[in-house]
């Protein structure tokens, strides 16, 4: 067997494990944020409200933004998700605090506004970027 074929052989199942526990955090915080914010966006997005969408996307994205830092950073599986698991409940906790920093945009959202919705993802992905860069070091 070549060298090649024999790395990818052995990184290739491992690359499955890390991206499997990042993907499974990412699933886990949008399950929370979708139980503990009060805006119910995805309910919103059902409804078609394109401003809802568009928060929700920004919460996916903000969520796997630090979650792609810690993969990048981590050095095994087990070290990936206790980073990952604190960054899940970091970020939710500063999502919050963006909510109410930013008052009346989640009304706004609600009532289909996506001006609104661009700003208050804007800050949210700002703060997850920030998360990141400090996850990687």
């Amino acid at each position: 067997m070549s060298t090649e074929i024999q790395a990818f052989a052995t990184g290739f199942p491992t690359t499955l494990i890390h991206a499997g526990v990042s993907l499974g955090l990412l699933l886990v915080g949008c399950f929370l944020y979708g139980i503990l914010s009060p805006h119910k966006e995805a309910r919103h997005v059902g409804e078609g409200n394109p401003a809802s969408a568009v928060s929700l996307g920004g919460i996916i994205a903000g969520l796997a933004i630090p979650l792609a830092a810690s993969l990048n950073a981590s050095t095994s599986p087990t070290e990936e998700a206790i980073w990952g698991g604190a960054i899940v409940v970091g970020m939710l906790l500063l999502f919050w605090i963006i909510d109410l920093i930013l008052n009346g945009l989640p009304k706004r959202i609600r009532e289909g506004e996506v001006p609104a919705a661009v700003l208050l993802v804007s800050a949210k992905l700002a703060a997850s970027l920030i998360v990141a860069a400090a996850v990687a070091g």
